[in-house]
């Protein structure tokens, strides 16, 4: 069963069979940067107040910001965002997303980045969690 019958991919699939269809998806991956080509980092936070959740994560991309200037450009931050499921039991979740292309950029960021995220400002309002090589966003 599909909602989009016609996607390219399941075409391949049903023309090429699996292997075909694992290579078109892979290729597809390569070339948009997502993983097994790149790494992906999740952080997490939530809270009673979506304005808190966005607001610790905003303070978290900062010093992300500030720490990989010189990087140049090997770490995205994408976020913070709304998490898919933005409210589960009764808080309010959001989300910030790191991606490189190279694991040990991705790790040395956040090897200071968690160090601080207890002393970032509202981090008393807040429960956090950092997901690495996420399986889903939710």
């Amino acid at each position: 069963q599909s909602r989009v019958p016609d996607h390219p991919l399941l075409q391949t699939l049903v023309r090429e069979g699996y292997r075909g269809f694992a290579l078109a998806a892979l290729e597809e991956r390569r070339a948009a940067g997502l993983p097994p080509f790149s790494h992906q980092a999740l952080v997490r936070a939530d809270a009673r107040d979506m304005a808190h959740a966005r607001a610790y994560l905003e303070e978290a991309a900062s010093r992300l910001s500030t720490q990989t200037r010189g990087a140049s450009g090997e770490l995205a931050v994408w976020g913070p965002v709304p998490a898919p499921m933005a409210r589960r039991g009764g808080r309010q979740r959001a989300q910030l997303l790191l991606q490189g292309e190279r694991r040990e950029v991705l790790h040395r960021a956040l090897d200071r980045l968690v160090g601080e995220l207890a002393t970032l400002p509202g981090a008393a309002r807040v429960r956090w969690s950092l997901d690495i090589d996420p399986i889903d966003l939710y």
